[in-house]
């Protein structure tokens, strides 16, 4: 959409008849002004996913920029077995497909197999007790623009809103609690690799499948592949539940590509009002992207979790994935 309209400050185009916005008139390079960050904060609230071009940011500035949303999610819980931070922030998060010397991973490479999962349909942390609100993704390498490493979006709120009234009535009299694994959405990925995992093993958080979106007022549809299984359903039941929405919010009509175009570029996206994915890459080429992740100030950030506890650890090793042990294993309903 090339309609434009411009607000006092920043100009807003519009990318999705429902969702998704791109952002200019924030100037990187200098504290940004309390009313232009509301005005960003009321884009967010809008659009669930704002594209910001060649913003200039380096660690340091993506970081401070992330502060301005809430408390920060870090990776202090992933640095065991003496791994060691690629950054010199705990709260940036490597999204991308190279090692420590900026070399890219082999596709044998323990992580190789564990981004596969970036490719399905997900929010980032439904498997934290303290769930994410927005993610700050930005390019620090790219590859070339042909062999594709664009970012997926779908619009959950609009899909909620466009259910059939008696399926709508249903989700919400019925209220499901489904419970969301990192170790089950990438065994999904690759089957193969992740071969003696078990979820039921490992801790799972627990969020509502219907949720307000507070910052709108919309209903969502708070779906994602790491959804391991509903609550008060079979195994059966609850993943032809969760594939059936998850399909619903992804047809073409709710969903839209972003295309990164240079180092610098930041895409926001709030995991409460939308689900994304990583697109296809050819691979063999270096894609740096570092994320901040927001944690969640909503009155349903924690979902039915214990308020305060930390979020489970785990690593990715040539045999698999490990992770903080669940005091019983986790059960559904037969």
């Amino acid at each position: 959409m090339a309609d434009k309209c411009r607000k006092e400050m920043i100009q807003i185009t519009e990318l999705h008849p429902t969702f998704g916005a791109e952002v200019t008139g924030v100037d990187f390079s200098k504290p940004i002004d309390d009313d232009v960050f509301q005005e960003i904060l009321d884009a967010m609230a809008k659009y669930g996913v704002c594209v910001f071009r060649n913003t200039g940011l380096d660690d340091h500035g993506h970081v401070e920029f992330s502060r301005r949303f809430g408390e920060l999610d870090d990776i202090k819980p992933y640095m065991i077995n003496g791994r060691k931070p690629r950054y010199g922030y705990f709260e940036l998060f490597d999204a991308g497909n190279v090692d420590e010397n900026g070399d890219v991973l082999t596709p044998d490479h323990p992580r190789s197999h564990y981004n596969k999962g970036n490719s399905l349909w997900h929010v980032d942390s439904s498997f934290n007790p303290r769930r994410a609100s927005y993610s700050i993704l930005r390019a620090e390498t790219l590859p070339p623009a042909h062999t594709g490493g664009n970012t997926d979006f779908a619009d959950t709120r609009t899909a909620f809103a466009e259910l059939p009234e008696y399926l709508k009535k249903t989700l919400l009299e019925k209220d499901y609690v489904v419970a969301h694994s990192i170790h089950h959405s990438r065994k999904l990925a690759d089957p193969e690799f992740f071969k003696d995992v078990d979820p039921t093993l490992f801790k799972m958080s627990r969020h509502r499948l219907i949720q307000l979106h507070e910052p709108s007022g919309r209903v969502n549809i708070y779906a994602a592949t790491h959804g391991h299984h509903v609550e008060g359903l079979s195994m059966e039941e609850g993943q032809e539940l969760l594939k059936s929405l998850i399909d619903h919010c992804i047809q073409d009509k709710y969903t839209f590509t972003v295309k990164w175009e240079q180092p610098g570029d930041i895409i926001i996206w709030d995991n409460t009002s939308t689900m994304h994915r990583a697109g296809k890459f050819a691979g063999g080429y270096a894609r740096d992207m570092r994320r901040t992740t927001v944690h969640d100030g909503s009155s349903t950030a924690w979902g039915l979790n214990e308020v305060g506890i930390v979020k489970a650890g785990f690593t990715v090793t040539e045999k698999g994935m490990t992770g903080d042990l669940a005091k019983a294993p986790s059960t559904v309903a037969v």
